[in-house]
């Protein structure tokens, strides 16, 4: 009896065919490492819900950017951890202060060997926690917070930023940050816009290694899981106050809506591989229960098939020292 003509698993056979006829692509030009840099301390901190991942120190932190850059990342996104919290996130816009003294010790030390991206927002430097200014009834204020970032924007790029990823969710930040930058003459100064932003249960481990010191939630201004809509609606916004590229945050739970921002705008989409997607794998791994390497790589190649162009991953070295082996 002849046997099917039709054989998919002829382009399987062997390793060569299948690199032959691979749909995606994984590369270290695709993934951005996040870089948390603490005030006041001499040596990197563990950060206990993300093994493997600290606080740097900012003479860590320059080796660690020097190692993203030899290795070929596309970048690192920079969060600063301030020894002083106030209300209204003042140490933001100092250009002493530990983010944006981090920027430029990133720039000094890489130039323009990867995008060095700032992480534009005030919840690392609010005593309340929220990523804007509270009004009389402890409500994050829009526009009182819009003036706020406009002021930071500013002084990421005077820092020396390449890139700024505006994460606060705030309505029409990206048009303020814009407008701002270019008054300034930062005009090559570029914006990330996490345009989708969700109100998730994943944030728990990043709560710990930004020191957060947030009570309650932020349902008001991140966006409800259940809607799907509503992100390209945002993309939608995003791009027209004039983003240079639009994130989808989370990644894993939220990949359809990766799609869906993928086939409605025409700029990269980046997907930000949270922390506690970091953490179910490795406590999973620590524990026997998945091959860890292989299922990394695996998570990562799903959201890049699924429409991110860039992937930001706390794995990001490890991996583009991986993929040889894995390719």
């Amino acid at each position: 009896m002849p046997g099917p003509i039709l054989r998919p698993r002829r382009l399987r056979r062997n390793a060569a065919v299948r690199s032959l006829v691979a749909q995606t692509s994984l590369e270290p030009r695709h993934l951005v490492l996040p870089m948390f840099v603490r005030e006041g301390t001499s040596a990197p901190v563990p950060i206990f819900s993300m093994p493997g991942v600290v606080q740097h120190s900012r003479d860590s932190a320059r080796a660690a950017v020097a190692q993203a850059a030899e290795v070929g990342l596309g970048g690192v996104m920079l969060f600063g951890i301030p020894e002083r919290k106030d209300a209204t996130g003042t140490q933001a816009v100092d250009p002493h202060g530990i983010l944006n003294v981090a920027i430029a010790d990133a720039v000094a030390e890489v130039g323009d060997a990867l995008v060095v991206m700032s992480d534009l927002c005030l919840d690392e430097f609010t005593d309340h926690g929220h990523c804007g200014v509270l009004d009389d009834r402890g409500e994050v204020d829009n526009d009182a917070t819009l003036a706020m970032y406009a002021a930071v924007g500013v002084t990421q790029a005077e820092a020396g930023a390449h890139m700024l990823g505006a994460s606060g969710m705030m309505d029409g930040q990206v048009g303020v940050i814009r407008q701002a930058l270019d008054a300034a003459g930062h005009i090559d100064t570029a914006i990330l816009a996490y345009a989708a932003k969700y109100s998730s249960a994943f944030y728990g481990p990043f709560r710990e290694a930004v020191d957060s010191s947030l009570s309650g939630d932020r349902k008001t201004y991140q966006q409800d899981p259940a809607n799907r809509r509503e992100a390209v609606r945002e993309a939608l916004l995003d791009l027209e106050q004039g983003a240079d590229i639009i994130m989808v945050k989370p990644a894993l739970a939220y990949l359809d809506l990766v799609r869906d921002v993928r086939d409605a705008v025409d700029v990269p989409v980046a997907a930000y591989n949270i922390s506690g997607e970091y953490a179910m794998l490795e406590a999973a791994a620590a524990n026997g229960w998945i091959e860890r390497e292989r299922a990394i790589i695996e998570l990562l190649t799903g959201i890049r098939r699924a429409g991110a162009d860039i992937v930001l991953t706390y794995w990001a070295t490890e991996v583009a020292r991986l993929l040889p082996r894995w390719g």
